[in-house]
């Protein structure tokens, strides 16, 4: 979008209440400067990691994905940011679209399946994770759950599903909903959910534990919640995941990813930074603690994982993912929000 509808759409967000729209903090000149959409909790490792290993210091603003990639948007080629580390696709697509993110070099693009990273090579992903139906086995049968994640909008799971409008991850399913099936598709499963009387939360986590408990039958989840439980409960864990199968957009597969800005004066150092974000000691890490899927050659998932290339995912390039005014707007119609 051109640069001043990108403003516009800022000062939308801000007028809803869904995006943080503070002024950006000064930066010192010395540090590596990094705007990180994924917490501190999931990250800061590596970051220490990798202050001591190269010796170079690294400033880290923690925030929302959409909050930091609006301010990047309103800082433009001023940015104190050195590199966007995004919780998912969308968000590295709108700055890649304002031509705000630099070409990167071969080999870290080459590093990662060409489904998961930018077509145009200016952004690349770190990890990855599946959208799931979560369920409660003792109270659902596997054989039960419809084929669609459309299915959901029968009459028969009224008052059985959970899910949670405000959450990122969410808004980028809707958002490739609307890819894949219209915006008439989307509006119609929106509507025919919030019909279905579902439980509202504010993330995944409270819906996966709410499905554990048997207060809910189903949720529309990330895999990873499910998966970090079960290593620590065990295999009486009564919440199992379910991909729906056809390229279905309930099987989405989105990726959390850097990209590195062009006004960025530290593009080298940015770039080891990147590539540490893929080394052995980084994927790992992803993938026995996090439970997401690691995305560089060599490093294998958690075994107990569905495996990455047996989800039949929908086709789609994951930078178009970027419209996230028009999907907030289209869930706030629908009556989600």
């Amino acid at each position: 979008m051109p640069r001043k509808a990108a403003l516009l759409f800022v000062t939308a967000l801000c007028s809803l209440g869904l995006a943080s729209c503070g002024g950006s903090d000064d930066s010192s000149s010395g540090p590596l400067t990094v705007y990180s959409g994924r917490s501190e909790e999931l990250i800061g490792p590596l970051v220490s990691r990798y202050e001591a290993s190269s010796g170079n210091d690294v400033e880290v603003r923690y925030g929302d994905t959409s909050e930091l990639a609006s301010t990047i948007l309103e800082e433009g080629d001023n940015s104190p940011a050195d590199l966007f580390f995004s919780q998912d696709a969308g968000a590295l697509g709108a700055l890649e679209k304002e031509g705000l993110l630099t070409e990167l070099p071969a080999d870290l693009v080459d590093d990662v399946d060409r489904r998961y990273r930018s077509r145009a090579g200016r952004w690349v992903p770190t990890s990855a994770r599946a959208r799931v139906v979560a369920y409660n086995r003792d109270r659902v049968k596997r054989s039960e759950l419809p084929r669609s994640i459309l299915g959901f909008t029968d009459e028969r799971w009224k008052g059985r599903i959970g899910w949670a409008p405000t959450n990122g991850s969410f808004q980028a399913f809707v958002t490739a909903l609307r890819l894949l099936r219209g915006e008439g598709g989307a509006r119609d499963w929106l509507e025919g959910i919030v019909a279905n009387d579902p439980e509202v939360f504010d993330d995944n986590e409270p819906i996966r534990d709410a499905l554990a408990k048997g207060e809910l039958d189903v949720g529309f989840i990330n895999h990873y919640y499910v998966a970090q439980a079960r290593a620590e409960e065990g295999a009486d864990y009564p919440v199992e995941v379910y991909f729906p199968p056809g390229g279905d957009p309930g099987s989405l597969v989105n990726v959390a990813g850097i990209g590195i800005l062009e006004s960025s004066d530290k593009q080298e150092e940015a770039e080891r930074f990147t590539q540490f974000m893929h080394s052995r000691e980084a994927q790992e890490h992803f993938a026995r603690d996090v439970k997401e899927y690691p995305v560089a050659a060599g490093v294998a998932a958690d075994r107990r994982l569905v495996p990455l290339e047996r989800i039949q995912q929908p086709s789609l390039d994951l930078s178009n993912l970027d419209d996230l005014r028009g999907t907030l707007t289209l869930i706030r119609e629908s009556g989600a929000l």
